[in-house]
């Protein structure tokens, strides 16, 4: 399993919804902030703005994708606006139930090409999942006709999207969710791809040494790593390893593999049922105390409380 793979299976990525939009003039939208969620826009006819919190504003055009990677707020409109109804607001006045199409404002009746015509996904992460790769992303991904035609596989993807959501084959919702993953992981691939343009984690997944120790810690995250021992194995110094390791991760390599071994410990509560001391073990605590006491500091609660608060449907973690 590759280190993508694995931090995706670890933090939950899920497609969960989509729907298409139909915005007539004047028309404006702010999408509110969500934690542990990513939101895409893919322009299907006409164009908007896409402003964020700190105001920055993108216009998009036809064919073009907007990924919003950590749930920032954000407003989609027609024209530049100061501010706009939030979208619950919205769905409630457009009596929009989650089915169909939602339709703001009075489409042309000579002239059904001035509306603006969006297909809008949601992806959730695991409640509390986390990784230096989510948060090396930029607030905004802006994929325009010309960075489609760069990667024809990304292309390719949200050629398939809309064709699926204009589709009324059986099991085309469905399909819509899982292509909106490929779409995310697709994105994540060419910024490791293109890691100078993205960030330093980026860099660090495609680095040679620095690259294979990840790749150690993910595939034995449980063995009794220390410094000296990863930076042996990729055949660098202690001191240099750590260096680079903190300046490209973001973090010391051991702070890494708490931080990764207490992620797969809330796949594991999550998922499967063993015990706690099952679970410590598993993810290579010495003891089921040591492992409650890193995980009570690291998400302020047990791992048993942790598992009956999930169990019972209580995600505000």
């Amino acid at each position: 399993m590759s280190i993508l793979d694995d931090i995706l299976d670890t933090i939950d990525l899920e497609g969960v919804l989509y729907f298409r939009t139909v915005f007539s003039s004047p028309w404006a939208v702010e999408v509110p902030e969500l934690t542990q969620a990513a939101r895409f826009h893919l322009v299907v006819q006409g164009n908007c703005l896409l402003k964020l919190s700190d105001g920055s504003t993108t216009r998009l055009e036809r064919g073009d994708l907007a990924l919003i990677p950590r749930g920032r707020s954000h407003t989609l409109s027609c024209i530049p606006v100061e501010s706009a109804p939030l979208l619950e607001t919205v769905l409630e006045e457009a009596g929009y139930t989650g089915d169909g199409v939602l339709i703001v404002g009075a489409p042309s009746e000579s002239d059904d090409t001035a509306t603006t015509q969006l297909i809008c996904g949601h992806l959730n992460f695991r409640n509390d999942g986390d990784h230096p790769i989510l948060r090396g992303l930029p607030d905004l991904v802006h994929a325009t006709g010309t960075e489609r035609a760069r990667h024809p596989f990304l292309d390719d993807l949200l050629r398939l999207v809309e064709r699926q959501v204009f589709s009324d084959r059986p099991g085309s919702a469905a399909s819509v969710k899982r292509l909106s993953e490929m779409v995310f992981i697709e994105i994540l691939n060419i910024s490791i791809e293109e890691g100078n343009r993205d960030g330093a984690i980026f860099q660090a997944l495609s680095d040679p040494q620095i690259g294979h120790s990840l790749a150690l810690i993910h595939d034995d995250p449980a063995a009794k790593w220390s410094v000296e021992i990863l930076a042996n194995q990729v055949g660098m110094s202690r001191s240099r390893y750590a260096e680079r390791f903190n300046t490209l991760v973001g973090t010391g390599p051991m702070s890494y593999v708490s931080d990764w071994r207490l992620q797969k410990a809330l796949s594991l509560l999550d998922e499967t049922l063993l015990d706690v001391k099952q679970i410590a073990h598993r993810v290579g605590y010495q003891s089921k105390a040591s492992f409650t006491r890193a995980f009570s500091a690291k998400h302020g609660r047990s791992p048993m409380k942790y598992r009956h608060r999930r169990k019972a449907g209580i995600l505000d973690l």
